[in-house]
């Protein structure tokens, strides 16, 4: 008897995905619940589960787009779980005759024993977790999977993992010189010639684009097209935070067990600034076929995080309810699912409004996009020092660590007033963060 592998539905708004990797091989002896496949969609990768205990029987190839509801593989339940390999008596004879012992002692689990391990040893004895196709291709390349990071789901090393590995042991063992010369003077000919000529790799690659990627891609394209964006500049202050920060970061790890980030300060300024420029924080919705204003009395603050498959925005519910320690918590918790692959769709539905910090890769301005629904959004950057007149002292001008702020916003339910207004209230509180402490 043969139990189907179904896609499972994962939301209303996910109807398709696309199998990015079988993590046990056709005909491989699996256990019930045992995880035998990522799905990637465009919110989120998943892991699918085996339904029952048996031998596992592939109906869809790695790549291969499937919809919800169907059927991708079985597991054939009437297959005998094979004998491990350490049960098998020793042999006192010969290599020879020791592996014809092993090989009739699992003849039941033949397909299993040729399939490649998802658990392979690495050269230093410990054991590495890695896709069937990973395996394949970095036999094929001869490389050591101990040394690759993987970045899918627990760690397991995927076979971009390995290609890219490849691509960068490539470039690194390339001639850093001969990047950007132009071809001797003496050679003559096509350019395509010329460019057969010239030292180093010219190959090209070309992947399908994740279904995430595709959705980060359709949902800035949409943003732009669909709203009247519009952004205003500031900049802030961070000498108080930095001395407040300073200070007490010791004291407040020691009683809440976690670390004290800048990105609290700005959530709390973030959902004061909201509840003082409600607009900031509504949607323009469809009523009835006509346009209308959705407001929201909580602030759900979506935080931008940087994946291993792209950018992703989690979600922190009622934020203005929550305490520095708590959110801080939060934010670290979401990060770490984020890379991890870890994050489920409850996670990154929903959102009022957006903080994205491209300060942490060094950014020193931008513009940052429109989340959709939301109409606007909070981008953080660099702190870098910078001659400014002394805020106590007129006329005095002092090095003074500063970020610029910018918010952009949808001019067509928030005017450029609320918008600098809302951005102002940000700046007072983070250059004055007693405010916050006292709710002011």
């Amino acid at each position: 008897m043969a139990t189907d592998i179904l896609i499972p539905s994962v939301g209303e708004s996910v109807t398709t995905g696309i199998i990015s990797a079988w993590l046990k091989a056709d005909g491989e002896y699996v256990e019930r619940d045992e995880t035998v496949l990522e799905l990637d969609t465009d919110k989120i990768t998943m892991e699918i589960t085996a339904p029952a205990a048996g031998s596992l029987k592939h109906m869809a190839a790695e790549g291969d787009e499937v919809e919800v509801g169907a059927v991708i593989g079985a597991v054939d339940e009437s297959a005998k779980k094979p004998a491990p390999v350490d049960a098998v008596p020793a042999s006192t004879e010969a290599p020879a005759k020791a592996e014809a012992v092993v090989t009739s002692s699992t003849s039941a689990g033949a397909a299993s024993a040729e399939a490649p391990s998802s658990t392979p040893k690495a050269s230093g004895g410990e054991s590495v977790r890695a896709t069937p196709l990973a395996e394949r291709i970095a036999r094929e390349k001869n490389i050591d999977l101990a040394r690759i990071v993987g970045t899918g789901a627990g760690g397991r090393i995927r076979e971009h993992d390995v290609l890219a590995f490849v691509q960068s042991s490539q470039t690194a063992n390339g001639s850093a010189s001969t990047v950007g010369e132009q071809p001797p003077a003496e050679w003559h000919g096509s350019p395509s010639r010329a460019a057969d000529s010239l030292p180093g790799s010219r190959n090209t690659t070309r992947k399908k684009m994740t279904p995430l990627r595709q959705r980060i891609a359709s949902r800035l394209v949409e943003a732009q097209q669909t709203a009247a964006m519009l952004t205003t500049f500031n900049e802030c202050d961070m000498t108080a935070v930095m001395d407040l920060r300073k200070r007490y970061k010791g004291a407040f790890a020691e009683k809440h067990g976690i670390g004290l980030g800048f990105m609290s300060f700005f959530v709390k300024a973030v959902t004061a600034a909201l509840r003082d420029n409600p607009m900031v924080n509504a949607f323009i919705v469809e009523d009835d076929g006509k346009p209308a204003v959705e407001t929201h009395e909580y602030c759900d603050i979506s935080i931008a995080v940087s994946s291993p498959k792209g950018l992703v925005v989690p979600v922190i519910r009622n934020a203005e309810t929550l305490s520095f320690a708590q959110i801080e918590t939060a934010i670290k918790s979401l990060a770490i699912r984020a890379k991890e692959g870890n994050l489920e769709l409850s996670d990154l539905q929903g959102g009022t409004f957006t903080i994205t910090n491209g300060g942490i890769f060094g950014s020193l301005m931008s513009t940052p996009i429109l989340n959709p629904p939301q109409s606007a959004i909070l981008g953080m950057h660099s702190i870098k020092k910078r001659a400014v007149e002394h805020p106590d002292k007129p006329g005095e001008v002092v090095l003074r660590p500063m970020m610029f702020l910018a918010v952009s916003y949808d001019h067509r339910i928030i005017d450029g007033a609320e918008a600098v207004t809302f951005l102002v209230s940000i700046k007072d509180a983070i250059e004055n963060p007693e405010r916050l402490m006292l709710d002011l």
